[in-house]
């Protein structure tokens, strides 16, 4: 995964997901990168989610996680996360790392080689 300083390969990911408590977030942090499946899962400050579920408008508190993976773990990733996560729907959103510091995005591809 090796790059130059400007751009890098489309390989690396950022995974978010939000989760209802901060047992869940851990449990949930800890198996991913135990298996690989993630190089490093951020576990950020609570925040306020409002949003629409059958019909209805809801709020909810939730501990929402970014977790750095690679487009070859992605697919063993959702499946971990959607077996692990108490949400029937989680959000399970995965976009590009287009720019990183290059031994970084290294570091991040070598954690998530099984």
């Amino acid at each position: 995964m090796s790059c130059d300083a400007n751009s890098v390969p489309m390989a690396a990911l950022l995974l978010i997901t939000n989760c209802p408590d901060e047992a869940v977030a851990n449990a949930i942090a800890l198996a991913v990168v135990e298996e690989k499946l993630a190089a490093c899962v951020n576990l950020l400050p609570r925040v306020q989610s409002v949003y629409r579920w059958q019909g209805a408008v809801e709020s909810a508190s939730e501990i929402p996680l970014f977790i750095k993976t690679t487009t070859d773990r992605y697919a063993a990733l959702e499946k971990r996360l959607r077996e692990l996560h108490p949400y029937a729907v989680p959000e399970i959103i995965a976009m590009p790392i287009s720019h990183g510091l290059p031994a970084y995005l290294d570091w991040l591809a070598e954690e998530t080689r099984p």
